[in-house]
């Protein structure tokens, strides 16, 4: 398994970043599409707009939206965009995006310990 990283899409992309993913729901404001250095946007894999609007990027609520998220990622949908993840981040050095200003406490870094664990 490759190096999973999790980054703000707002801050310039490294040399090493691999296959930059953006994983938000909404498309980041303030940024253009045209010029967003990002491979792909995987707005399958984002939480449940009830699930982000409870969580409301809380850090006491951290733990609880991740039990939460990991229980969304088994719908089909969201299974599927999950795989997709993995075979990526196996085939090489993989950045998840998002705009959220704490992405330490966002569903990327949900994703990325998610990923990392299924090595």
């Amino acid at each position: 398994m490759s190096e999973v990283r999790v980054r703000r899409v707002y801050e310039d992309p490294a040399d090493d970043d691999g296959t930059r993913v953006l994983v938000d729901r909404l498309w980041p404001r303030g940024l253009a599409k045209a010029t967003a250095d990002l491979d792909e946007w995987c707005k399958e894999i984002a939480p449940s707009a009830e699930l982000r609007t409870w969580y409301h990027h809380d850090p006491d609520r951290f733990a609880e939206f991740g039990r939460r998220y990991r229980t969304e990622l088994t719908t089909p949908e969201r299974a599927a965009a999950m795989t997709h993840l993995r075979e990526l981040a196996h085939d090489g050095v993989l950045t998840l995006l998002t705009a959220t200003k704490k992405a330490e406490v966002s569903e990327a870094a949900v994703l990325a310990d998610l990923l990392r664990s299924s090595a």
